[in-house]
């Protein structure tokens, strides 16, 4: 594919904006691109997951693209320009890495994050804001994984933290032990059982974290493994005449079996059957 100057982008927007344009592009502002661009970064997140090389150097454009509109708006307005996005990121960039761009040291990444946290506040004392809490930067529109990956994580950097991923399965089996006792004592206090439900699913982000692994990106595999599961189920199923309305759970669960053998080894993992 023949090489395109990221100049020629920006002039594809200003054309596509401009009074010969696109009457959708036109109609176009920061609040109904948002829902898109959500959409668009889980496109890039299921590519990166299925390593989907192509599909996720299609993604990224997608995003890039949007970034150019949303400035093409912002310029319009007379609120900012692509040239400013570039100028704020790079320069920030440089500020936040003061042991690659500067004098300071850092040997390790938690390091790196430590000084990250560090330059964020003075950024904002300088500017006259006042953070209450080191979670202040959070925001509670992200899906709730990924929240609570970022809330654990911003609290690890300050060392409030598990010392290992042990500690942290030893407290995960205190929850389940916890859900399991509701459920035995109070099954009908559906709060109660949220809540007990919620604390396991925030160990199980921690645990996650202190091995290394998203628990979102964890999740979104188990969901594409269910999916091809059971659309297994179904198409063998259909192959006889039936469907899965009648059809017993032994059976279904027998067919499971079958898509769990016909996976490769990475995807097929040892998780139980649907029965148990």
């Amino acid at each position: 594919m023949k090489p395109v100057p990221f100049e020629a982008l920006v002039e594809l927007v200003e054309k596509l904006r401009g009074p010969d344009g696109c009457p959708w592009d036109k109609e176009q502002t920061y609040e109904t691109l948002a829902p898109m661009t959500i959409e668009e970064a889980y496109e890039l997140l299921e590519a990166i997951q299925t390593h989907n090389i192509e599909q996720m150097k299609a993604e990224l454009g997608d995003l890039l693209f949007q970034v150019v509109f949303y400035a093409k708006i912002a310029k319009e307005r007379g609120e900012f320009t692509i040239e400013d996005v570039i100028a704020h990121v790079h320069e920030k960039m440089r500020r936040r890495h003061p042991h690659v761009f500067g004098e300071a040291t850092a040997r390790t990444s938690e390091d790196v994050l430590r000084r990250w946290e560090q330059i964020k506040r003075q950024e904002k004392a300088q500017r006259g804001m006042t953070e209450s809490s080191i979670l202040d930067g959070v925001s509670t529109r992200l899906p709730a994984l990924l929240e609570a990956t970022q809330l654990t994580e911003r609290a690890a950097r300050v060392g409030f933290d598990w010392g290992d991923a042990a500690s942290a399965f030893e407290k995960l089996e205190e929850e389940v032990a916890e859900l399991k006792h509701a459920l035995a004592t109070t099954p009908e206090a559906r709060e109660r059982l949220k809540e007990e439900i919620g604390d396991l699913l925030f160990m199980v982000v921690n645990l996650a974290r202190l091995l290394g692994l998203d628990a979102e990106t964890a999740l979104k595999g188990a969901n594409r493994k269910f999916k091809e599961r059971f659309r297994y189920i179904e198409r063998e199923l259909r192959r006889h005449g039936r469907s899965p309305e009648e059809s017993t759970l032994e059976e279904m669960d027998r067919l499971w079996q079958e898509a769990k053998q016909k996976e490769t080894p990475s995807a097929g993992g040892d998780d139980a059957a649907l029965t148990g």
